[in-house]
């Protein structure tokens, strides 16, 4: 009888316990881009220079093809805190005029 009681215990005590043991992923989504590469971009170069440096954007609007859109989210595991970082580059007659936001 003392026995039950003890199993008892420690299952409720394992149950109880078990979802401090869980890991959560961190999740990342979008264009992450190194300060480094960010440093680099400069009002004048020209798309297919900003694509090298930069990489595909995640957003080519269709209505406005001479707007990209970078973007950056990151949900944390451990707490569930989120991050969104968005940057948008605007581009007229193949060049790049504008830099709005930032992804640092």
């Amino acid at each position: 009888m003392k026995s039950r009681w003890f199993f008892f215990l420690i299952l409720i005590v394992t149950i109880v316990s078990l979802p401090a043991c869980v890991y959560r992923l961190d999740i990342q989504q979008g264009n992450r881009i190194d300060n480094e590469k960010l440093a680099q971009l400069e009002v004048g170069m020209t798309k297919r220079q900003v694509e090298f440096l930069l990489g595909e954007p995640a957003i080519r609007d269709i209505y406005h093809p001479d707007d990209w859109h970078y973007i950056y989210f990151l949900k944390s595991g451990k707490d569930g805190s989120i991050q969104k970082r968005v940057m948008i580059l605007k581009f007229d007659d193949e060049q790049l005029t504008s830099i709005e936001g930032s992804l640092s």
